[in-house]
């Protein structure tokens, strides 16, 4: 069995509301989109990442999703959105901070999903 890739699904109420979050703050491109159409979405792809967010308020009220992105630069990753984009950091890791398991982690969040930046030491 060979795995290449898992890709999330994940709903907002309002897709802009991610499109700041994942391609204004993060740098994410947009891949495919129809944002314009009945029910909203596009895939947003960042260097081996890839994501499918949906306009979809009833599945938004019910996923709250959190996820782990792993670096081999977290605090290139920080600092460059610390500066650009302060309020999506966490307010329960708002600075990179080695964790009690070995990892250095700080966190973004928006209404809808938690990112928590990862780097093992």
């Amino acid at each position: 069995m060979n795995l290449t890739r898992l890709i999330p699904n994940v709903y907002y109420s309002d897709i802009q509301d991610a499109l700041k979050l994942f391609v204004d703050c993060l740098e994410f491109r947009i891949g495919h989109e129809e944002l314009n159409s009945e029910n909203p979405f596009c895939v947003i792809e960042k260097d081996e990442l890839c994501m499918y967010l949906f306009e979809h308020p009833k599945l938004a009220m019910e996923h709250q999703p959190e996820f782990r992105i792993v670096s081999r630069d977290i605090e290139e990753i920080y600092q460059k959105v610390s500066s650009s984009h302060p309020e999506f950091l966490h307010p329960n890791l708002t600075t990179v901070t080695l964790r009690p398991w070995g990892a250095k982690e700080f966190a973004l969040r928006d209404h809808q999903v938690c990112i928590i930046f990862q780097q093992w030491e």
